[in-house]
């Protein structure tokens, strides 16, 4: 199966001595130039009080890069449910899908994204709205009420009319997307689209596409089951450069993995100097070994044999590529390298 789309996700990473302001500078510059490689769509995560990432709130992001692109899609990878009321996330994606229709999907995720502090802060000491219990009905709330008509409240026997925005003429594109089996499920029951996170969690990534694929019900979201594949990717004119620019990533996932303190992530010059204990090593092996880290020619390939194992014909990579210390802080010529090579090699074979 040959890959038709690829995609970006996007954590909006920060380095040694970068500013927030600095790190989202280097994003929109990302976004603009994955446009301009013909990638197809652009997703932000949402994760919560980490000294590494900026990506902490996906719709303030989502009107952020959608006004540096033109027809790029922009959207969640995911927005977790969990935090929010929904709607406040209904009123925020059809706001956005009204300011750029067409262009908008809205990834919801059923994980917090935080520590357990971070995530109780978020919801004022509230209960969580996004328990296995409850979820699906959530769901179907935070979709019914970004529909154009909006929906009928019913309380204390009276009829309320709710909508997410006056006047709507379309509503974002709903995805869930999960690390098990429960998303899948759900996705299918509803006729949602779905993404496993393949990139983090990857496996069991076959056995839950089938299940998804098997169970999916058509529905007026997706007539068809819709999926596709996360990979971290790096990508270099060189298989040595494409390993020495992914180490900083590598040793940030070793230490997320084994406790220890995730600081902002460091240049690919100190990367090269740190030398990790057999048992680290042996997990930063285990970990990249389901990456995409090489030359143009090999990269498109393992992502073509991927695309095809997995029955899928759009790549969504996040490009995990490290910074040197003679890089400005406001790009990432590493990241913005593995997209232009990546995307001249998969459409030149496609």
């Amino acid at each position: 199966m040959s890959i038709r789309r690829l995609s970006v996700l996007d954590l909006i990473p920060v380095r040694d001595g970068q500013t927030t302001g600095q790190a989202l500078a280097a994003s929109v510059a990302l976004a603009r130039r994955a446009e301009s490689a013909g990638f197809h769509r652009y997703w932000v995560a949402e994760h919560h009080n980490m000294p590494a990432v900026a990506s902490t709130n996906p719709p303030v992001l989502i009107a952020m890069l959608a006004g540096a692109t033109e027809q790029l899609r922009v959207g969640s990878g995911g927005m977790m449910l969990p935090n929010h009321a929904p709607l406040v996330v209904a009123e925020q994606f059809a706001l956005l899908e009204a300011a750029y229709p067409g262009r908008i999907d809205l990834g919801i995720g059923r994980a917090p994204g935080s520590d357990p502090v971070t995530s109780w802060a978020l919801r004022h000491g509230g209960p969580q709205t996004g328990d296995a219990d409850r979820f699906g009905e959530h769901v179907d709330n935070l979709i019914a009420m970004m529909e154009p008509a909006g929906v009928g409240l019913s309380l204390q026997g009276r009829s309320y009319g709710l909508r997410a925005t006056p006047q709507a003429v379309g509503r974002p594109t709903p995805w869930l997307l999960g690390s098990s089996d429960y998303s899948a499920r759900l996705a299918a029951e509803k006729g949602l689209p779905y993404v496993f996170a393949h990139h983090f969690s990857g496996d069991s990534t076959a056995e839950v596409l089938d299940l998804y694929r098997s169970a999916f019900r058509p529905s007026d979201v997706s007539p068809a089951p819709q999926t596709f594949l996360t990979v971290n990717v790096v990508v270099a004119p060189t298989q040595e450069e494409a390993d020495r620019l992914a180490k900083p990533y590598v040793l940030a996932m070793v230490a997320l993995r084994t406790g220890g303190e995730l600081r902002p992530q460091i240049s690919v010059e100190d990367a090269a100097d740190v030398r990790l204990p057999e048992s680290h090593a042996a997990l930063a092996a285990q970990m990249s070994e389901r990456w995409v880290v090489g030359t143009p020619e090999t990269a498109a390939r393992q992502l073509e044999e991927l695309a095809d194992h997995f029955g899928v014909d759009e790549v969504m990579v996040h490009p995990v590529a490290g910074a040197s210390n003679s890089d400005p802080f406001d790009r990432n010529p590493a990241r913005e390298e593995s997209l232009d090579l990546l995307a001249s090699a998969v459409f030149a074979t496609a």
